[in-house]
């Protein structure tokens, strides 16, 4: 691969003092963006959802376990697979201990349409402990835009519809399995929806690729990842 150019240390420090001030500035303009996003209204979830976890039947509000605040992330797994999707595993790598979220009155919890016994066993090979429910039978998904079937339910992804979504090339985002993340606060026994993020909206919670921008090489195209990325077990020595 080709390297950076090489120059004195004195033109280095030029270079990094120009680059401080565009990080500074964006920084600043993320921090707003912070602001602006915890400032959304929010809207309470009316519909008695039914999904499946190690114990049996369970409620949205199960899913909190006892805290104020619930991130859940749509994980791709159709029922036909036997596997969950290769980038929403790259994501729920990087999740981490869930401590440091559980301190802060956070749960952090995964929802796919794949039958639980599925999901059981893939989250067993692939050794995470993030809880991890089934919306088999579940309008769950459809209703928060993450799995698309016209038969079931009007298509939208990522706050466009059908037509908007061809229109710009997306044909594949109008079937199947989506990608994406929903945040849930309750009050009392009350659950209320405050924000979703689909596809690259959820780039945030990448922490590998966040390492990798601040190396030379940087993190890949999302066209070169889906040539070498895999599970976790999968890659060659």
């Amino acid at each position: 691969m080709n390297g950076p150019q090489v120059v004195t240390r004195e033109a280095w420090l030029v270079a990094r003092m120009k680059l401080l001030a565009q990080e500074r500035e964006a920084a600043g303009v993320l921090a707003d963006v912070g602001r602006a996003r915890r400032a959304l209204p929010m809207v309470r979830v009316d519909k008695e959802y039914v999904l499946e976890g190690p114990d049996g039947e369970v409620r949205l509000l199960d899913l909190f376990a006892g805290r104020g605040q619930l991130i859940v992330y749509h994980f791709m797994f159709d029922p036909a697979w036997d596997a969950g999707c290769k980038f929403c595993s790259y994501l729920v790598d990087n999740i981490g201990d869930l401590s440091h979220l559980h301190a802060r009155n956070t749960t952090v919890a995964i929802v796919s349409r794949a039958p639980f016994t599925k999901i059981a066993a893939f989250r067993s090979r692939m050794g995470w402990n993030v809880p991890w429910y089934s919306a088999h039978g579940s309008d769950f998904n459809y209703d928060f835009h993450v799995t698309q079937d016209e038969a079931v339910a009007p298509v939208e992804y990522d706050y466009k519809d059908r037509a908007s979504l061809l229109r710009e090339g997306g044909e594949w985002q109008t079937v199947g399995e989506q990608a994406g993340l929903s945040v849930f606060v309750r009050r009392a026994d009350t659950v209320f929806h405050t924000y979703s993020a689909y596809g690259e909206g959820t780039d945030l919670l990448l922490g590998s690729d966040n390492y990798l921008d601040l190396t030379p090489q940087g993190r890949p195209s999302p066209g070169a990842k889906g040539k070498w990325l895999r599970h976790h077990d999968r890659y060659e020595s």
